[in-house]
């Protein structure tokens, strides 16, 4: 789900339906009671791929001497939105 404030979708959480529309009116229903949305994303749980949890070390070590791949190396430049 996306709101109104965000820009991005989170995750709001899971739900039941027999086909794709259902899913989506059953989210609707389930996570937008106050108005707060303005997208709706439905997947199948059997459609998501993840990384392996044991896996982690090599998957997210971050190589030496590239730390400037990370957000903390920049300062903050005023006037930009969305930081």
């Amino acid at each position: 789900m996306r709101s109104s404030r965000g820009l991005a979708h989170v995750h709001a959480g899971s739900l039941h339906a027999p086909d794709a529309e259902m899913a989506v009116r059953n989210a609707r229903d389930l996570y937008t009671r106050r108005n707060e949305g303005v997208s709706l994303w439905v997947v199948r749980s059997t459609d998501i791929s993840t990384s392996d949890p044991d896996a982690k070390d090599m998957m997210f070590e971050s190589p030496q001497g590239k730390d400037y791949r990370h957000a903390t190396y920049y300062k903050e430049s005023e006037g930009v939105r969305h930081l």
